[in-house]
């Protein structure tokens, strides 16, 4: 199943925390999940240290590929927060204090030390259009096509669906999953044949080890007739196989 570059989108996870193991990234699902159901279809992850020269990198390679790009971690208070000034440096624009960001920050301490640190949280590139926090209030922005996020799971998970207009929709990503409590390797054959004949639809095989072997396929695409089609053989063919 291929899409048309205006609904794809590439996310890179910014963060050495989950390079080295001590972090799981819980950001991949819930923006794949949410560019799903506005019909986008996420094409490429990276996982990345917080260095500038990967950063600027890897933001250049994905943003010329893919309609989306959406990172996610380096924007917080801390001198290995790097992220607001790498992507700077990618659009080759001042490193600058946003002036509403400042004055959102600037309310929310007001009670406490408005240090630089939580200055820092303001600086961004100078024509960053800012991504409302409903959580802390540091301010999330994109430029152009690339999407700066904040890595903590609960703040990103408050902010994204703050961007529902921003993002320009395609059909919606259907998606069925079948449990069919056989080996993959006896599906393998079937499943290749059928794959052929259906290419609007994607065929994932997930073998699993519970109490006994099985395997679950999931079956996406966006074309709603040719994915029932695909299930009802894929029906047919577990039934033959299971007699």
């Amino acid at each position: 199943m291929k899409f048309n570059i205006e609904f794809t989108a590439g996310i890179i996870i910014i963060g050495n925390e989950i390079l080295s193991g001590r972090t799981v990234d819980k950001n991949t699902s819930f923006i794949a999940t949410w560019l799903g159901d506005k019909g986008i279809s996420v094409e490429e992850v990276r996982v990345i240290p917080d260095k500038e020269e990967i950063i600027i990198k890897t933001v250049n390679d994905l943003r010329k590929k893919f309609a989306y790009i959406f990172t996610t971690g380096g924007i917080g208070p801390t001198h290995d927060d790097i992220t607001a000034e790498s992507i700077s440096k990618v659009f080759n624009q001042k490193y600058q204090y946003h002036s509403e960001a400042y004055k959102i920050l600037e309310e929310f301490y007001k009670d406490q030390d408005f240090n630089s640190g939580r200055k820092k949280m303001a600086k961004m590139p100078e024509n960053a259009t800012l991504i409302p926090n409903p959580k802390t209030f540091a301010a999330g922005f994109y430029v152009e096509n690339v999407f700066v996020l904040p890595g903590v799971p609960s703040i990103l998970q408050a902010m994204l669906p703050l961007l529902d207009k921003n993002i320009i929709t395609g059909k919606k990503i259907l998606s069925i999953s079948i449990d069919t409590k056989l080996r993959e390797s006896s599906l393998a054959n079937d499943l290749s044949i059928i794959q052929d004949r259906f290419n609007s639809v994607d065929i994932g095989s997930y073998p699993y080890f519970k109490h006994q072997p099985g395997t679950i396929l999931v079956l996406r695409s966006v074309n709603k007739i040719e994915i029932e089609k695909c299930e009802k053989e894929i029906r047919e063919v577990l039934i033959k196989l299971s007699q």
